[in-house]
């Protein structure tokens, strides 16, 4: 880890609340792609709603395809962010300061894009309280409670929940700093949301239990929410579906997927708001060790779902098996998926100075998350899409130009959300910056002083 540049209070609030107190062109550059991406989402989910599902690839058997495969997409991505928080924060590494918050932010974003997925799969938008609902509003139909149906929109409102208040919590210093700072309306709001916070003992106290508690807390439930996305799958009895590997797998999938994401969000960050302060090479480096770790976990499960098929060797199983591997697309999709998701960025990873290069390590992350959600395409579509008894029931599922642009609108949709977080929040907590500074800790090593990435407490280093 470098020496951190010594900065003081007011360059940290100079350079982290710009965004905030200013409007740049650059901030409105940026601003205006994922918005295009959005309005033409906008104008696809109107098309599909007025004219019924026909207008995408969904038919017989196919009734699963880009809506659902974005979905899981989206709910992987949103895990890492809070993993990553809640360990640092709780393992009290100094290095979490300037990625924690947009962390937790892309988690909030992602699960909110990905809850509209479903909504939208419905066709029917507003029918969708009917299935959430344990209650027939008149039309004599109970829905099934213990469907996993139920199980998805419960858990992931619970992470969504947890994450907003984890977020929230950790925003109220930068409230305080942003209402001191501002005049007019600007300070009557910042004031409000800052919920009387002056900075006494007591209230830093508070603050600091309540994002412990939080960080223990979550951990449980973001392994919980993906694992309960992919009992959607393995409680079914499609082939290769129903196999007790899938929790671990989905989960080891979102994180590798969510890691990477944050991996982008970290370069996109340090270069449109000028960060260069406060993320650095140090930073990629330390993330870019991590997935190595959870990349070749993740390769280890997804070998573990052939050997799965291939002990039992059941006739369908086989089957769908023999389809993602020998079958047009679902060969060349399987080949990318593991280029892209393993064989390519972990010989660069495993470089030291390629971990250190901020644009190799970008176009590494996004290949990445290409190869992953490539990886939920390659693990719903051919299963659901197997040959049948009845052969009035074989198709194949071709998406169609509506289910693309809402795709593609998704992750515009986060990025738009993020940027604009940024116009009214700092995504690098300024108070923490100021901690940092002031808990600021050098250690000897040989004959160097250089600072230390973990703070000790003064028992630790007593012992």
């Amino acid at each position: 880890m470098r020496n951190r540049p010594v900065l003081t209070a007011p360059q940290i609030n100079d350079e982290l609340l710009w965004p905030v107190m200013t409007l740049e062109r650059r901030h409105v550059l940026a601003f205006i792609p994922p918005f295009l991406l959005v309005l033409a989402g906008v104008v696809a989910t109107t098309v599909l709603v007025w004219q019924g599902l026909w207008v995408t690839g969904l038919q017989r058997p196919a009734f699963w395809g880009f809506f659902i495969v974005n979905f899981v997409f989206w709910i992987g991505v949103s895990h890492a962010g809070t993993m990553i928080s809640s360990i640092l924060r709780l393992t009290q590494a100094e290095w979490k300061r300037p990625i924690t918050r947009a962390a937790e932010v892309m988690t909030v974003f992602s699960l909110v894009t990905a809850l509209m997925h479903p909504v939208i799969h419905a066709g029917r938008p507003w029918r969708i309280l009917y299935w959430l609902l344990p209650y027939d509003f008149f039309r004599g139909i109970w829905p099934d409670i213990r469907s996993p149906l139920v199980w998805d929109p419960v858990a992931i409102t619970t992470y969504l929940t947890g994450s907003i208040l984890f977020v929230f919590t950790a925003l109220i210093p930068d409230f305080a700093i942003i209402r001191d700072h501002a005049t007019g309306w600007r300070r009557k709001i910042y004031g409000w949301v800052a919920l009387g916070w002056r900075g006494t003992p007591r209230q830093w106290q508070l603050q600091g239990i309540f994002g412990i508690l939080m960080s223990a807390l979550i951990l449980p439930v973001f392994v919980s929410v993906h694992s309960i996305v992919s009992w959607d799958f393995a409680v079914s009895v499609v082939p290769a579906w129903h196999v007790t590997v899938y929790a671990p797998y989905f989960v080891i999938g979102a994180v590798h997927s969510g890691v990477s994401m944050v991996l982008t969000l970290m370069a996109l960050m340090r270069w449109i708001f000028r960060l260069e302060n406060y993320i650095w090479e140090d930073h990629f480096d330390a993330v870019g060790r991590l997935l190595i770790v959870i990349a070749t976990l993740w390769l280890f499960f997804f070998f573990l779902d052939f050997s799965f098929s291939f002990f039992t060797r059941e006739e369908q199983e086989l089957a769908v098996m023999e389809r993602r591997l020998f079958q047009w697309p679902f060969n060349v999709i399987t080949i990318i998926m593991v280029l892209t998701s393993y064989v390519i960025p972990i010989p660069l990873w495993m470089n030291r100075r390629v971990r250190r290069n901020i644009a190799l390590m970008f176009w590494t992350s996004i290949l990445v998350n290409i190869g992953m959600w490539l990886e939920r395409f390659f693990l719903i579509i051919p299963a659901i899409e197997r040959k049948q008894q009845l052969t009035f029931l074989w198709s194949n599922y071709v998406p169609s130009l509506v289910e693309s642009t809402i795709v593609l609108a998704s992750f515009g949709m986060v990025g738009m959300l993020l940027i604009l977080f940024a116009k009214f929040f700092p995504l690098v907590p300024a108070w923490e910056q100021k901690e940092g500074q002031t808990f600021r800790q050098t250690i000897q090593i040989g004959d160097a002083q250089v600072d230390a990435v973990i703070r000790e407490s003064e028992e630790e280093r007593a012992w």
